[in-house]
């Protein structure tokens, strides 16, 4: 027994590969500037070899500001932005301005307590044995916190898949569109069931291929 779609296949596979290129974009986004961000909050932190307690606080503040803002909220917030960002307020691209925005001080605070957490001793014989500052973030702190900061994305990650569906309540396209312009307000709930299904399997896979890099680099 085959199973009749109430819309066109080809619809989820669109609304799918909208949410995979959000998902995608912001994600790129968050990881290219939340690994500045982390390091800039550590190296500038009380006991950092760039201590500036007036610089850590701003950023910090900054930083708090945007992770304790609900993403809806800050959709909205954000209109005007994106409007100037990308040209539009409805659509992929559009989405991908608040995702990434959203993203980058999430990630940027998982990453931080990955760095934080490197060996001071590894630090301190950095130090000692006369290399440059950058040579130190470079080759002791990434390389250390590397396994933890993979961890970290795999959850912004995640995070920006369910933030991609909730970003449909706003016609931004991908499968939370679909959810919510057929299976929230046309009653069906055959496209409710697969979007969710899809969701899940989605965040099934990235989990378990993030978990599974990881393994690989703790074992190297």
């Amino acid at each position: 027994m085959s199973l009749t779609l109430s819309i066109p296949l080809e619809r989820y596979w669109q609304a799918l590969a909208d949410t995979l290129m959000m998902v995608g974009v912001s994600g790129s986004i968050a990881f290219i500037a939340g690994i500045p961000l982390a390091i800039s909050l550590i190296v500038t932190a009380p006991g950092g070899f760039l201590e500036s307690p007036a610089f850590n606080r701003i950023v910090g503040g900054i930083v708090n500001g945007f992770r304790a803002t609900p993403f809806i909220v800050l959709l909205v917030a954000l209109i005007p932005f994106t409007r100037l960002v990308a040209g539009t307020t409805i659509g992929v691209w559009a989405a991908i301005v608040p995702l990434a925005i959203s993203a980058t001080p999430f990630f940027a605070r998982i990453a931080e307590v990955s760095l934080r957490e490197v060996d001071a001793g590894l630090i301190e014989a950095a130090q000692a044995m006369g290399c440059k500052k950058w040579d130190i973030v470079r080759h002791v702190y990434l390389p250390e916190a590397l396994p933890g900061i993979v961890g970290g994305f795999t959850i912004t990650l995640v995070a920006l898949i369910s933030s991609s569906a909730m970003a449909g309540a706003v016609g931004a396209g991908g499968l939370g569109d679909l959810a919510i312009r057929y299976g929230y307000q046309r009653f069906d709930t055959q496209v409710m069931v697969i979007v969710i299904a899809v969701l899940v399997a989605l965040v099934t896979v990235v989990q378990f291929a993030g978990d599974r890099y990881v393994r690989w680099l703790k074992s190297r």
